[in-house]
C-alpha cells in the first residue's frame, strides 16, 4: 500500500484519496459520535512517541477507550503480577539470564515465538544450568536447538539438548502442577527441619518480604497427590523430579507465556509461578525472578506511556497541567468490553493503530458483522489484512512506514524508541528507503487525525511534535520523570536504558506493601468441568507466522505441510472417539451459552498431546472461542483451553 484508501460502497472497493481528505473525513465523523462510542485501539507495533500522542488524542477527545493488544495476551500479567508483587511486568533484566542456575518454563515456546531466547538458553546449558518445561505441546525449541549463528552447529547438525525434564501438563492443569512443585519443596523443608539441617525454604525472605504464607502452606499440605495428578495430568514421580531440580538450584527464573495467561483462571496461574519463586526467595536478586515473555516489540512500552483503559494507571494531573484539558475520569473499555459493545451497537467508531483485530478476537463471525456496522473504521497498517475486508460505513486504510524505513520530518530522519520485555528503552533509526514517498509515519498519522478532530490549543503543539520526535520524548519525560529521566540522552545506550522495576529491588508496590502468597481455590484454570465427549482445545501458532500473519504452510517443527486445517489429538483420544487419521471433522464450541460456533473441514492428525487436550491453529480457531470466555481478573480471552466437541 502506498496511498490512503477510502471504501466506496457503490463500487464495493477501496479507492485512493489524499491524506488531507482522509483526515478531514475521519475528524468529522469522530466529532459527530458520542464520546464514549469511539475506541482507540493499538497493537504493539507503534513506538513510544506515537503511542504517547495517540493516548493524548483519545483523552483530549473525551474517553479512556484505549484497549491494546496485551488485552488479548498478557493483560493477565499486567493485572496478576501487579496484585502479588506490585509490578505489572517481569522482574528480571537480560543479564539475569546469564546467572540463573535453572529455568522453569510454563506455556511458552521460544522456538517460534521468541527465538532470541534460545541463545542464552544454549549458553546456560553449556555452563550446567538446568531447564524444566511444562507445556501440553512438545515444542522443538525447548527440546533441542541447533544454533543457526554457529558454523559448527550448522555444518555438523550438532544439537544442544534444552529441557532436562519436559512435562506435558494437560491444558488448564498448571495450577495443580505448580502446587505439586511447591509441595515437593515444603516436604523437603519439613524433612530438613526435622533432621536439623539447613532449611529448604527461605524463611528470612518469607518473613521480611511476604504475606499469606501460612494460608498457602496449609493449602499445599491439605492437597493430596492424587488430586494433583488428576488435575495436572502428570505423575507424582515426574513432578518430584522437577521439584528436586528446583530445590537444587540457587537461582531460578520462572518463564511463562500465553499458555499460562490465556485461561479463565490465568491470573491464578501467574500467582502460582510467583508462589513457587517466593518459597526460595527467587525474586529480587541476581539470576532469579519472574519472566513473562511478550510478543510485539513495544507491547509493554505502550502501556508504560499511557495506552491503558484504567485511569488509576495514568498520571492525569500531569496531563492536565501539560496540555490544558480535563482528562476523562471513567475507565475505558478492554478488548472484551469493546467487542461486546460492538455487538450491542454501542461502539460506533474504531481507530486501530496497527493490528488485525477482527481476525484476532474471539467470536470472529459475530465480530465481522458488528465491525462492518460501525459509522467509522480506521486501520493504520503496513500491509493488507482480513480486517480490511469488513469496512464500516466510513472506512479508511491508512498505510504507514515500517520502523525500518527512513522517517524524514522537519528536523531530519527521526528516532523511534521502544521498550522490551526486560523494561529497557532503546532507540532505532530507519535506514531503508520508504516503499513510497506518500507513506506517513504512525506519529504523523496520529497528528493528522488529532488536528482534524480536536479543537486547537496553544499547549498542544502537534506540528512541532511531528517535526521533532525528541520534543515528544521531552513530554514523556515530563509525564513520567522517574522512569524516563534524561530520556533523549540515554536512548542509544547499548542494550537500552533500564527504566527500573521496584520488585527487582524487593520493593513491593502491592496494596499490602509485601509480596503475596496466593492459596488457589481450585486446582485447574478452567471455567468448565469434565463431561463425556468434551475436549480442551489449545489454539497454537506455526513457526511460519507472526500473530495473525501467516507467512506459509510449512510447520516444520510439527511436521505439518501444505495446510493449517488440522485437528491435532493423541492416538488414544482418536481411538476412544472412534476417529481415524485423515478423517474430516467439525469442531463445535461447548461453551454453555446456547450459541453454536463451529470450525468445519479439519483433518484429524495424530500428535503427541496429553489425553483430553487437542490442538488447532490460531487465528482460524478463534471462531470457537466465546467473547465471554476470559480470565476473571484481566478479561484476557481464554484461548488455551476452549471447551469443544468433535462432530465426525
Amino acid at each position: 500500500m502506498t496511498h490512503p484508501l477510502c471504501y466506496d460502497a457503490g463500487r464495493d472497493r477501496y479507492v485512493e484519496v489524499t491524506w488531507n481528505e482522509a483526515f478531514a473525513k475521519i475528524g468529522k465523523v469522530l466529532q459527530s459520535l458520542p464520546r464514549d462510542s469511539a475506541v482507540f485501539y493499538s497493537s504493539g507495533h507503534a513506538g513510544l512517541e506515537a503511542s504517547f500522542l495517540y493516548a493524548l488524542l483519545a483523552r483530549v477527545y473525551g474517553n479512556n477507550n484505549l484497549p491494546q493488544s496485551s488485552n488479548m495476551c498478557h493483560e493477565t500479567t499486567s493485572v496478576g503480577l501487579q496484585k502479588v508483587v506490585g509490578s505489572p511486568v517481569g522482574t528480571i533484566v537480560w543479564d539475569d539470564l546469564e546467572k540463573a542456575d535453572a529455568f522453569f518454563f510454563f506455556g511458552q515456546n521460544p522456538g517460534s515465538n521468541s527465538p532470541r531466547f534460545l541463545h542464552p538458553l544454549q549458553e546456560a546449558k553449556k555452563r550446567g544450568a538446568r531447564i524444566v518445561t511444562f507445556n501440553p505441546v512438545v515444542e522443538q525449541g525447548l527440546v533441542s536447538f541447533v544454533n543457526p549463528q554457529s558454523p559448527v552447529d550448522m555444518l555438523t547438525g550438532r544439537e544442544t539438548q534444552i529441557s532436562d525434564e519436559y512435562l506435558q501438563v494437560q491444558a488448564g492443569g498448571d495450577i495443580a502442577a505448580i502446587l505439586g512443585l511447591c509441595k515437593v519443596v515444603i516436604e523437603a523443608d519439613d524433612d530438613a527441619l526435622a533432621r536439623g539441617l539447613k532449611r529448604i525454604i527461605d524463611v528470612d525472605f518469607i518473613s521480611e518480604h511476604t504475606m499469606g504464607f501460612e494460608t498457602f502452606i496449609a493449602c499445599v499440605r491439605q492437597t493430596s497427590w492424587s488430586d494433583i495428578e488428576q488435575e495436572s495430568g502428570l505423575t507424582e514421580a515426574a513432578i518430584r523430579r522437577a521439584g528436586e531440580i528446583y530445590i537444587g538450584a540457587e537461582r531460578v527464573i520462572g518463564v511463562y507465556g500465553m499458555g499460562l495467561t490465556q485461561h479463565s483462571q490465568g491470573s491464578v496461574n501467574v500467582a502460582m509461578v510467583v508462589n513457587l519463586l517466593l518459597l526460595r526467595g527467587n525474586i529480587g536478586r541476581e539470576g532469579a525472578g519472574c519472566c513473562p515473555v511478550r510478543g510485539h516489540s513495544n507491547v509493554q512500552g505502550q502501556r508504560t506511556v499511557g495506552i491503558a483503559e484504567k485511569t488509576k494507571l495514568i498520571p492525569m494531573d500531569k496531563l492536565k497541567q501539560l496540555f490544558d484539558f480535563d482528562p476523562p475520569t471513567e475507565d475505558g473499555v478492554t478488548i472484551v468490553d469493546a467487542v461486546k459493545g460492538l455487538m450491542a451497537g454501542k461502539i460506533r467508531g474504531f481507530v486501530s493503530l496497527g493490528g488485525n483485530l477482527v481476525r484476532a478476537v474471539p467470536d470472529q463471525k459475530a465480530m465481522e458483522q458488528a465491525w462492518a456496522a460501525q459509522e467509522l473504521t480506521v486501520v493504520v497498517s503496513t500491509k493488507l489484512n482480513r480486517t480490511h475486508l469488513f469496512p464500516g460505513k466510513n472506512a479508511y486504510i491508512l498505510p504507514c512506514l515500517s520502523r525500518a524505513e527512513i522517517d524524514e520530518q522537519a528536523t531530519g530522519n527521526q528516532t523511534v524508541t521502544t521498550e522490551d520485555s526486560f523494561s529497557h528503552i532503546s532507540g532505532s533509526i530507519g535506514k531503508r528507503t520508504p516503499a513510497s514517498k506518500h507513506l506517513k509515519s504512525e506519529l504523523a498519522i496520529v497528528v493528522g487525525i488529532a488536528k482534524a478532530t480536536l479543537d486547537s490549543n496553544p499547549r498542544r503543539k502537534w506540528d512541532e511534535w511531528l517535526g521533532d520526535y525528541g520534543l515528544v520524548r521531552d513530554l514523556i519525560e515530563a509525564t513520567y520523570p522517574k522512569e524516563f529521566k534524561d530520556y533523549n540522552a540515554r536512548m542509544f545506550k547499548p542494550g537500552g536504558f533500564y527504566r527500573g522495576n521496584a520488585a527487582h529491588e524487593r520493593i513491593w508496590k502491592t496494596e499490602q506493601g509485601k509480596a503475596i502468597f496466593t492459596a488457589p481455590k481450585r486446582l485447574n484454570a478452567l471455567s468448565f468441568g469434565n463431561t463425556d465427549g468434551r475436549f480442551r482445545l489449545v489454539t497454537m501458532r506455526s513457526n511460519d507466522q507472526f500473530n495473525t500473519t501467516i507467512y506459509g504452510y510449512s510447520d516444520r517443527f510439527r511436521g505439518i505441510e501444505g495446510t493449517r486445517d488440522v485437528l491435532l489429538m493423541c492416538e488414544e483420544d482418536m481411538a476412544v472417539s472412534d476417529l481415524k487419521a485423515r478423517q474430516i471433522v467439525t469442531l463445535v464450541s461447548d461453551f454453555e451459552d446456547g450459541i453454536r460456533r463451529e470450525l468445519p473441514g479439519l483433518v484429524v492428525t495424530a500428535h503427541n498431546l496429553p489425553r483430553g487436550t487437542i490442538g488447532a491453529y490460531y487465528p482460524e480457531a478463534n471462531v470457537l472461542n466465546a467473547i465471554d470466555h476470559y480470565d476473571e481478573l484481566s478479561k484476557t480471552p481464554a484461548s488455551k483451553a476452549i471447551p469443544v466437541r468433535i462432530e465426525a
